[in-house]
């Protein structure tokens, strides 16, 4: 019987890929599932993935769910070889963010018509933010929005020391189906507490979320410091997204009608 080098990689999935690391000869390396590593043992017929390896290391896709044996041998060969092997692992599933429309609270309706005074709201978006993002983001960000035929209101919005952000905001969502903030280091540095900003962003009775979040050049940390309950709210940060695709979405959100 062949000698071989053998290595039991259990119950495995289709589509893995297993990477045999050969040091010395050219070898003999094998893929099979239990039925024909038997064969393979006994000197049998069996079927495998794989071939003579000349080059280190070797991958073989597992091609079906199942028991998989690795097998490297030196039949018909001359020289020694060693052999380790391992199953690579599988990238992370794709990072699925929560769906805009999936937040209850986000967009503000309009009260039918004919109710005795409802509100009709001017604006489809405002924008809070610090002052010294208007430059780098805000702007690029309103006129995105207006871009996709949404009207905005965020000049009025600056955000500066010792301006009240609780009447700001509240000010906005008043008149605006949906409520921005931009999230900075210029904004956090402003003083404000996190109980104020935590009751804007988050109704206490009800627990929605009335503000969307858009993070600008902060990181997670940074945002876990200033406020950690904010650091769990669903928002967009302008590194993964462009100020388009973070339009585009706003703008779906507000075209669609609304999930329950």
């Amino acid at each position: 019987m062949t000698q071989f080098i053998h290595s039991d990689l259990g119950q495995r999935q289709a589509g893995e890929i297993v990477e045999i690391t050969l040091q010395g000869s050219a070898a003999n390396v094998r893929l099979m599932d239990s039925g024909n590593f038997s064969s393979y043992r006994n000197g049998r017929q069996h079927r495998y993935v794989g071939g003579l390896a000349k080059r280190s290391p070797v991958r073989l896709q597992i091609p079906s769910s199942g028991h998989w044996h690795v097998a490297v041998d030196m039949q018909g060969l001359r020289g020694n070889v060693r052999a380790s092997t391992r199953v690579l692992p599988r990238p992370l599933p794709d990072l699925r963010e929560a769906p805009l429309r999936s937040v209850p609270g986000l967009v503000q309706a309009d009260d039918p018509p004919g109710v005795e005074g409802g509100v009709q709201r001017e604006y489809d978006v405002f924008i809070s933010h610090a002052s010294e993002d208007k430059g780098t983001v805000v702007r690029a960000l309103a006129n995105a929005l207006k871009e996709q035929g949404l009207r905005v209101w965020y000049d009025e919005f600056e955000l500066k020391i010792g301006d009240s952000l609780r009447r700001k905001i509240d000010k906005g969502l008043a008149n605006s189906k949906v409520g921005l903030v931009v999230l900075s280091r210029h904004f956090t540095s402003k003083g404000w507490t996190n109980y104020e900003l935590d009751g804007i962003v988050t109704r206490a009775v009800t627990g929605e979320q009335t503000l969307l979040p858009i993070w600008h050049e902060i990181t997670k940390a940074e945002v876990v410091a200033f406020s950690p309950s904010i650091a769990d709210k669903v928002a967009r940060s302008t590194a993964t997204h462009t100020v388009e695709e973070i339009a585009a979405e706003i703008a779906e959100l507000i075209r669609s009608p609304r999930l329950d």
